[in-house]
């Protein structure tokens, strides 16, 4: 949830704090050395001048520091925000992405389910097919038992009706022994 956070105000207001120390460092730094050098015009102790040229340099240490702090700071800030720029980006990507997947994804079972009803048709076919030469093959085997023991007539009728069940599960195919 940083889509919030507001980088320029904070980065700013951290330069701005750092600028402002900066500035009271210089200004404290002028100040001190003024009034250390009017002490040592006057004809005061080299030792403070030396000591006050160590402040000096100190201090120049200092903003110097704080100076590249600033610079680091801004730096930071652009890396931020450009990653900022790829995450938003990336997740507009993924957005448009999420929102096309339900449709594609009802289109896949759609499609499924229409395969899935054509194959059951079909297996519903070849399983009637599969009853009707089952039922064939019985026939068959009957009436080949039934001439080798010479019952041929007998068997003949008793299979007339599963004979013409199963043309009528095929549809009206006809079938003559």
């Amino acid at each position: 949830n940083s889509r919030g956070l507001n980088l320029d105000g904070i980065i700013e207001d951290v330069k701005a704090q750092y600028e402002e120390i900066a500035h009271r460092s210089w200004a404290e730094a002028q100040a001190w050395y003024e009034s250390k050098v009017r002490k040592l015009t006057a004809g005061r102790n080299t030792e403070s001048l030396r000591e006050t040229k160590n402040k000096i340099a100190e201090l120049t240490w200092v903003v110097q520091r704080l100076n590249g702090a600033v610079r680091s700071a801004k730096d930071q800030r652009c890396k931020l925000e450009a990653s900022m720029a790829d995450v938003e980006q990336r997740g507009e990507t993924t957005v448009k992405g999420t929102k096309q997947k339900p449709s594609e994804l009802e289109r896949a079972l759609q499609q499924t389910k229409a395969d899935l009803a054509q194959q059951l048709h079909e297996y519903q076919e070849l399983t009637n097919i599969k009853l009707v030469l089952d039922i064939e093959i019985v026939t068959y085997r009957k009436l080949l038992e039934g001439e080798e023991s010479g019952e041929f007539p007998k068997l003949k009728r008793s299979f007339a009706l599963p004979f013409a069940a199963a043309c009528h599960l095929q549809g009206g195919l006809t079938y003559s022994p």
